[in-house]
């Protein structure tokens, strides 16, 4: 079973060296991982048994520190952030190259939070990186807001749980990002659309859903299409029915069996996760290839290969 801890020393060692742990905030407990390490943030979703992936909220410490990973200048933000942080607020920003692909999902933006729990605040001032962490229960399960509800759902799938008691808020953070037209709500959560407007002393939008994506999921064709056509299936069949067009193959564990100048393989050991983790990385690679067609081959149904397919799937439309 994972441990049940209040150890910042020991989370902090297990995160540094590429583990998945659950950390406490005053929403709900977390799943987190080094933000910036690729393989750290396929494990997440390989511990969550997820279907697609999603967006990942990044935890910091302070507003401020979220500059090295986001662009922070909206003064909108900044003084909801001055008013609201730390709390249950989540921001999307301009992400920096810093940040990975796996862990928007592709887009360009990132959601930043600073949580307001002692522990996790504390743990997050000691790591000189941030957290990405989504909510630690397996898809399809209700968010945990205790130590032994995450120990209870997750079992040995993680090797530590850190103790901050009962979530105080228990509902996730409402997500808000800068528009020219104003502040616009993409989720409602642990802040309210009143709370928002006292501190801005302006009116604020809310958009009709209760999505926890925060960029609004089925957009997949016009975020992650990347930008020259692609279809999933068998590459050998599919480059048969193209012919005289330039192809690019991402092939899942062997190279084509066919003649192609520009193929990437996403892993050579067969590794669900470690295909995950350069997924996106590898789509946006040959996206910019100098091809018309990019084919793409299906994972195994097995590990992180459903969500592998689901975007493969998503981005072929």
């Amino acid at each position: 079973m994972a441990e049940i801890s209040t150890s910042i020393e020991k989370a902090a060692s297990l995160l540094s060296n590429g583990e998945v742990v659950s950390i406490p905030t005053e929403t709900v407990y977390g799943l987190a991982a080094n933000a910036l390490d690729t393989n750290a943030v396929a494990k997440i979703f390989e511990v969550k048994n997820r279907p697609s992936f999603d967006p990942l909220i990044v935890h910091v410490h302070s507003f401020e520190a979220a500059s090295a990973y986001a662009d922070t200048n909206s003064k909108r933000l900044r003084q909801l952030a001055s008013a609201l942080c730390p709390g249950p607020i989540t921001f999307i920003l301009p992400k920096k190259p810093l940040i990975p692909d796996l862990v928007t999902s592709g887009h360009e933006t990132v959601g930043i939070r600073i949580p307001n729990h002692p522990l996790t605040l504390e743990l997050l001032k000691t790591l000189p990186f941030p957290l990405a962490a989504p909510s630690a229960n397996p898809f399809g399960f209700t968010s945990p807001t205790s130590a032994m509800h995450v120990q209870e759902q997750l079992e040995t799938k993680i090797p530590m749980i850190l103790d901050g008691g009962s979530s105080s808020v228990g509902l996730e953070s409402t997500i808000v990002e800068d528009t020219p037209n104003g502040i616009r709500v993409l989720r409602l959560g642990g802040v309210s659309i009143e709370q928002l407007e006292d501190a801005l002393g302006e009116k604020v939008a809310a958009i009709k859903t209760s999505s926890s994506n925060p960029k609004a999921p089925g957009m997949l064709s016009s975020h992650y299409n990347p930008g020259v056509q692609l279809i999933a299936g068998n590459p050998e069949e599919l480059a048969k029915m193209h012919p005289g067009k330039r192809i690019a193959v991402m092939a899942f564990q062997s190279p084509p069996k066919f003649a192609c100048e520009t193929y990437r393989i996403l892993s050579p050991t067969g590794n669900t996760t470690e295909a995950a983790s350069v997924f996106f990385h590898t789509l946006r690679e040959l996206g910019k290839a100098d091809v018309d067609l990019i084919v793409a081959e299906f994972a195994p149904e097995t590990g992180l290969g459903k969500a592998i397919n689901d975007r493969l799937k998503r981005a072929s439309v």
